[in-house]
């Protein structure tokens, strides 16, 4: 295989693939650099104005893009399967679940369902998300479902009998709690896809570390000022914007040698820089604990996906 060149993809040409959060920050990026080779791309937001300016951003800049908008709210996994219905497709190649929601204020928030808000939508939503995409994942010659995790996981500890953080909450900690919970379910899917003989692929990656002062304009969907930019270089020595973070999981979808229980990160100490292979170890390799929460997922979903 020649070497990965993030700035010359291979074609994905009528590769149909949805993007989760893809109308903002790093989901923007991932569906731009899908679109700019050939993917028919489908945005998953639940926002359609937000939604309507991300394709005429990526448009301005691919004017051959093809995109199309999916109402979608993963806060809601109840919610899921009729969004998914109404996807107008025989196929589906690979979804990135990238969307996320990050709070920082120190009240707990919760779903109308009584979920906690962060470990609901980054977590359970992606969950019933791809179980209900399974048909249309296995009707591919060779789909993928590539979870974006994040570096914070790496060092968070999950809390079965109480994966909701009813006690001592914190942001922080929830946040990186329900980041863990989703890549354990990217290396969970495989093993069970692998176990069954699918020919899905389940892929994990994390972006590193990104900021909106590195990450060039795209207007209307960011807007950076020269004064940003300037006082964003030194940050730069250590961390990325956006556009760099997406390339990750723009390789987890596209590179044609990635396997299934894979991990991408950002090669200069998985903060910043071209993708690369990691390692799964610690916690994020614990199949135990990966096992356990599945069942616990399927039981606060209702969805077993591939199942």
């Amino acid at each position: 295989m020649p070497p990965w060149n993030v700035h010359r993809l291979p074609s994905a040409e009528d590769k149909n693939i949805l993007v989760t959060g893809g109308n903002a920050g790093i989901g923007y990026f991932v569906a731009e650099q899908l679109a700019s080779v050939g993917a028919v791309v489908v945005l998953g937001s639940r926002d359609a104005a937000k939604a309507a300016a991300a394709m005429a951003a990526i448009q301005s800049r691919v004017p051959a893009a093809r995109l199309s908008h999916l109402p979608l709210n993963l806060a809601e996994p109840a919610t899921l399967k009729s969004s998914v219905d109404a996807l107008e497709l025989d196929r589906l190649d690979a979804v990135v679940c990238n969307a996320g929601v990050s709070l920082d204020h120190p009240r707990r928030s919760e779903t109308q369902d009584g979920h906690e808000l962060m470990f609901a939508t980054n977590h359970l939503g992606h969950f019933a998300l791809t179980g209900w995409l399974a048909p249309l994942l296995s009707a591919a010659p060779a789909g993928r479902v590539v979870t974006t995790g994040s570096f914070v996981a790496k060092t968070a500890r999950l809390d079965l009998d109480d994966l909701q953080v009813t006690r001592d909450y914190q942001a922080k900690d929830a946040y990186a709690r329900s980041k863990l919970a989703q890549m354990l379910f990217g290396f969970e899917l495989d093993r069970r896809l692998r176990a069954a003989g699918h020919t899905v692929l389940s892929v994990v990656a994390h972006p590193g570390g990104a900021l909106d002062s590195l990450t060039p304009s795209r207007p209307p969907v960011h807007l950076r000022t020269a004064g940003q930019r300037l006082r964003g270089l030194p940050a730069g020595v250590l961390l990325q914007g956006k556009h760099s973070a997406a390339w990750p999981a723009v390789r987890a979808v596209l590179d044609p040698s990635v396997r299934g229980g894979q991990l991408w990160g950002p090669r200069m100490a998985g903060l910043r820089g071209k993708p690369r292979l990691e390692p799964v170890r610690g916690v994020l390799a614990d199949t135990a604990l990966a096992a356990h929460l599945w069942t616990a997922s399927v039981h606060l979903t209702g969805v077993d996906p591939f199942g």
